[in-house]
């Protein structure tokens, strides 16, 4: 089970052994949320229905959930919403709220994932996903399952 806490920025993974990791993240800028284009983090139950990027390296980039290359800080522009690493691609489970419809948190292509802008790790600054640094979300990603439940909370 992930537990997503919006207020402190932080993820708390119950692992299979029953010990609890705990890492920084970052959620929305403009706060929690569940329509459509809000750029908002959704809040409720979810479960993960993907996991992307098995077997690429460490800062891949992802568009449209498909590798194109390494993230190169030199040529990167730092003001795009750079995917990498890995994602974990989340589906609500709670129809209405925050699944089907206007408010449905899959097909907002609403990711766990790693980011470029690591110094911002803590601080509420995505544009609706939850960006963890890239050692974290290796890790995580690791201990994770297809279906595992995702509680994100305000």
């Amino acid at each position: 089970m992930i537990i997503v806490s919006i207020q402190d920025q932080l993820l708390l993974h119950r692992r299979r052994q029953g010990t609890w990791r705990i890492y920084p993240v970052s959620t929305s800028a403009v706060g929690p949320g569940n329509i459509r284009n809000s750029l908002r983090t959704p809040l409720g139950r979810h479960r993960i229905y993907a996991r992307i990027g098995d077997e690429c390296p460490p800062l891949t980039v992802f568009r449209g959930r498909k590798p194109v290359g390494l993230y190169d800080p030199a040529v990167a522009d730092p003001r795009e919403d750079w995917i990498l690493t890995r994602i974990l691609w989340l589906e609500g489970c709670e129809t209405g709220f925050n699944r089907r419809g206007r408010v449905d948190t899959r097909m907002r292509y609403i990711y766990i994932h790693g980011t470029h802008d690591e110094q911002r790790i803590g601080t509420p600054a995505s544009h609706g996903c939850i960006r963890m640094r890239n050692i974290d979300i290796l890790e995580l990603f690791e201990q994770c399952r297809i279906g595992e439940t995702v509680l994100i909370r305000p």
